[in-house]
């Protein structure tokens, strides 16, 4: 490694523990200098993508840039009328886009059956599989199978839609999955006994940062259970990211940050990165602008590994997946 390539990679881990200057935008321009390639501009060719809450900022963004490699993208949104205006604007950026619409409340495990029949009915092979939807409520909700709202939407709902597209997935020669997690998470640790967040005063703000610390726990699970069928399974970070999710959830922040925030298309730019490079990135790690991170900022940190089996396995069940296809 050179001089340069060392004082480069200084500044880039620097950047990631000091955290503003990692996830803001200054962070995205300082590695766009260095990092890997970008995919060939017909990556995705004959690929087919599906993508979770895709109706609006890094969803959309991530399709839109999807779509740009020439995959047919499938958007899976709650509100139909918002997909339809969701696929209008990709067409307005990528005019020969093949672009889908179907309904999905990922929340509820009911309608994320239906769902993936649909999917699997209409696209038997998928290559990419996005999870991006997301939530963060006030007061704490529960679904229509009476889980916590954002363990449903980050967890749940992810666990089930990802093993019932398993055969569509499996049938690819390269597929991947990704979950799109948050710098957010570094903040908590596994609540392996109160997943649900019934008890002490609920934090929506705390709910969403506990779920995605799970994402980003489950993902070297999820590339093991996979790996036979060779499915890659990868979770990241956008950074923070000017979206409608951030003005309506977090305004102050959003105001106070709004200089510093990303783009869109900033924020989903690893996503893409991840879904279309070639060879395949390594499985089961967690990412941030194109380079693997850590999921602790302290050395020596780490989650207890039997909490999160203990997670891993109430969250199996209660998205009612088999667990004796466990290793």
């Amino acid at each position: 490694m050179s001089g340069t390539d060392r004082l480069s990679r200084l500044a880039d881990v620097l950047a990631d523990r000091t955290v503003l200057p990692g996830y803001s935008r200054l962070g995205y321009r300082l590695r766009q200098r260095h990092w890997p390639a970008d995919p060939a501009p017909d990556a995705l060719a004959g690929r087919t993508a599906v993508a979770t809450g895709a109706s609006a900022g890094l969803g959309r963004a991530t399709a839109i840039g999807l779509a740009r490699l020439g995959a047919t993208v499938l958007l899976l949104v709650r509100d139909e009328s918002r997909g339809e205006r969701a696929r209008d604007a990709v067409l307005q950026t990528v005019p020969q886009a093949d672009v889908h619409v179907a309904r999905c409340d990922v929340a509820d495990l009911d309608d994320v059956d239906r769902c993936a029949g649909q999917v699997r009915r209409d696209h038997p092979v998928i290559d990419v599989l996005v999870h991006n939807a997301g939530v963060l409520p006030q007061e704490r909700t529960e679904t229509p199978q009476s889980h916590e709202s954002t363990l449903a939407t980050h967890v749940l709902g992810p666990l089930r839609l990802t093993e019932r597209l398993r055969p569509a997935l499996a049938r690819s020669t390269d597929a991947r999955v990704l979950l799109v997690s948050s710098g957010g998470m570094y903040t908590q640790s596994i609540p392996a006994d109160d997943l649900e967040y019934r008890h002490g005063r609920y934090r929506g703000a705390v709910a969403y940062s506990r779920t995605k610390r799970l994402q980003v726990a489950f993902t070297p699970l999820l590339s093991q259970r996979y790996a036979a069928e060779r499915i890659g399974v990868h979770s990241l970070h956008p950074g923070w990211v000017d979206t409608p999710g951030v003005t309506g959830s977090l305004p102050g922040f959003q105001r106070v940050m709004a200089p510093l925030l990303r783009s869109p298309a900033e924020g989903a730019d690893t996503a893409v990165w991840l879904a279309a490079t070639h060879p395949a990135p390594p499985s089961g790690r967690f990412w941030h602008d194109r380079r693997p991170r850590p999921d602790h900022y302290l050395p020596g940190r780490g989650d207890d590994p039997r909490a999160v089996r203990r997670a891993w396995r109430h969250c199996l069940d209660a998205a009612g997946i088999d667990q004796d296809r466990e290793d």
